[in-house]
């Protein structure tokens, strides 16, 4: 069980990471835009949920009891649908001009940060170590983003910290569902729309070529739809303290893929920010752990 476990929640990591290292290598070179990613990411990504949800459901032509299945058009929600797509396509739009790595490390350390600072709003107490974890991250952010050679563009960074924060605010809306990966399906299908509309104003200068199209299903299906699935496979079995240790991994590894893969720098100014907002989290993590 231990080593299923720690296989699955590598793989998951790897999907997440997965997820910036196709984005990129779609959008750098100007493969496809990125309204057209984020349409194709919804739309892949949403049928290989439903197909999953239907082999969960009905795994022998049989529908089980502690499996019930649960239409599609009728799970997730609107709110849910509109964090999902307002997260991907300004990961997509960011994309284009950020890094790799500097865009995970952004992104994870915005996640943390909306979701301790809704925890602080919803009145739950945050020990002074948190507290100070917290402040260490955004401190961290900032010095990534101050002007200099090896800072990424400011637009490109906000619009990366507005992807984060929609990720964080989708993740609390998924605390309390019942039937999570139905759920997601649902918010996919529904997001749908959402993209779609987007694209239209563009139709005109959308571009893609056959390696575009490729990075985007795969991002969609693979690393959205099969990542997601098996996350929430493996979340299960993990306390909240180490589902949350080990998503710190993801800036990490998204970094030395993109060194490796992608030919990106491994910038001192990265290092230093990675020290800290990861440093920060776990300061947070930490800081909860031993409140009473």
């Amino acid at each position: 069980m231990v080593a299923r476990v720690s296989l699955l929640t590598g793989l998951a990591m790897l999907a997440f990471a997965g997820n910036s290292i196709l984005c990129r290598l779609a959008l750098k070179d100007g493969r496809i835009d990125p309204f057209g990613f984020t349409v194709l990411r919804m739309v892949s990504g949403a049928i290989v949920l439903y197909l999953l949800l239907q082999r969960r459901s009905d795994p022998d032509n049989a529908r089980t009891i502690e499996a019930p299945p649960v239409p599609v058009p009728s799970a997730g929600s609107w709110a849910g649908a509109a964090s999902l797509y307002l997260y991907a396509i300004t990961f997509s739009l960011a994309y284009v001009n950020v890094e790799a790595g500097v865009g995970a490390l952004i992104l994870f350390g915005a996640v943390q940060i909306t979701m301790l600072l809704y925890g602080i709003l919803k009145g739950e107490r945050i020990a002074p170590l948190s507290i100070m974890g917290l402040f260490v991250s955004i401190a961290g952010l900032v010095y990534l983003l101050l002007p200099g050679s090896s800072a990424p563009p400011l637009g490109s960074a906000l619009l990366m910290t507005v992807a984060g924060a929609s990720w964080g605010w989708y993740s609390v809306l998924g605390k309390a569902v019942a039937n999570p990966l139905a759920t997601t399906a649902g918010n996919f299908a529904r997001a749908i729309p959402l993209a779609l509309l987007t694209a239209l104003p563009f139709l005109d200068s959308l571009e893609w070529d056959g390696y575009g199209v490729l990075y985007a299903v795969l991002s969609g299906a693979i690393a959205s739809g099969m990542g997601y699935a098996i996350w929430y496979d493996v979340i299960k079995k993990l306390t909240v303290l180490k589902a949350s240790s080990v998503q710190l991994c993801v800036p990490i590894l998204t970094a030395l893929i993109g060194v490796g893969l992608l030919g990106e720098p491994l910038t001192l100014r990265l290092v230093l920010a990675c020290i800290a907002v990861l440093g920060g989290i776990v300061l947070v993590l930490i800081g909860k752990q031993r409140k009473p």
